[in-house]
């Protein structure tokens, strides 16, 4: 088998096998919330009769090992159960709120990657001059600033002293794709603050080391000016850690934005896995822990994949 193809074998396998491993300490981690589930379901003046009754319809008497296989199986069939506190299916509710996270994530990303990247051939470009200096130290003052510290700020800057966005972004099914992209612009400005200079100092990192290869001094030698250098011959060699870098933080726009979901009241998976586990509805904690570390593990397995795919020494090896 070529190598290429062992590789990315190895790497999907690993993969799944770290998904299971992930699958046994979300539920593991859920078994230890605090609390009893039948007890938050009825509330406490429930006697320990109904409660009884209700922990052995909701199989919690059951050994927890007994417990996992079950609920592994399904989910494994995309049946992740109903919700304990009303009883809708979390499979059905999943997909419309992981509908709204990734339009979320999708407008971010748009947005980000592309300004990050420039802004990083910018900084290579103008390596230890004032535009490098000017355009790390603003990106890093942006990562710096907490989530829920950068929303409240643009929350306050866009809605009271520059009023022209909500503060609540609302979506709800039928709305038109241009009132969407408007409801959501708050949250994404404050995903591309958190995202972008990490992307950046990626792409100006690799963009340096590369520049460093005597290839480029022969490229130099021909004439080109520093922007085709970069474009020509020191970007097509420096993608494999620039589309990791670019993958790992698209993956944080899908799992990462809870915070973000929460302070802007979004309907998407990061809220309604919030309210839930207030609630101490299991089966859904479960099954948007699941769903959150699928998206991510797969993203971290494309960027492998890229990465070994790039690699001209894996594509032809002697």
């Amino acid at each position: 088998m070529h190598p290429l193809i062992t590789l990315v074998v190895q790497r999907i396998a690993l993969g799944l096998i770290l998904l299971l491993a992930v699958s046994v300490l979300i539920f593991l981690g859920v078994e230890a919330l605090p609390g009893d589930t039948a007890q938050a379901i009825l509330g406490q003046g429930a006697t320990p009769e109904t409660l009884a009754n209700m922990r052995e319809s909701l199989g919690l008497n059951e050994p927890a090992i007994s417990r996992y296989f079950t609920w592994l199986g399904h989910a494994l069939t995309g049946d992740f159960g109903v919700a304990l506190t009303n009883k809708i299916d979390i499979a059905q509710a999943i997909g419309q709120r992981l509908g709204n996270t990734l339009f979320l994530a999708a407008c971010a990303g748009v947005i980000a990657v592309p300004f990050a990247i420039g802004l990083g051939l910018l900084a290579a470009r103008h390596n230890g001059r004032w535009p490098d200096k000017l355009i790390s130290g603003v990106t890093l003052a942006a990562i710096s600033l907490p989530e829920f510290v950068a929303a409240y700020f643009v929350i306050y800057l866009l809605t009271q002293v520059f009023p022209v966005l909500q503060p609540v972004s609302m979506v709800f099914p039928g709305m038109g794709f241009l009132e969407r992209l408007h409801a959501v612009a708050l949250p994404v400005i404050v995903l591309v603050m958190v995202v972008l200079a990490h992307m950046m100092r990626m792409t100006r990192a690799a963009i340096l080391n590369v520049m460093q290869s005597p290839y480029i001094e022969t490229a130099e030698l021909k004439g080109l000016s520093p922007m085709q250098v970069i474009w020509r011959h020191a970007l097509p060699n420096a993608v494999a850690p620039i589309v990791s870098v670019v993958v790992i933080n698209l993956a944080y726009l899908v799992v990462g934005v809870v915070v973000v979901e929460v302070v802007f009241s979004y309907n998407a998976l990061g809220q309604y896995l919030v309210d839930h586990v207030t609630k101490r509805d299991l089966p859904v904690v479960q099954a948007v822990g699941l769903i959150f570390a699928a998206v991510y593990i797969g993203l971290n397995i494309f960027a492998d994949v890229v990465g070994i795919v790039a690699n001209p020494r894996l594509r032809h090896p002697k």
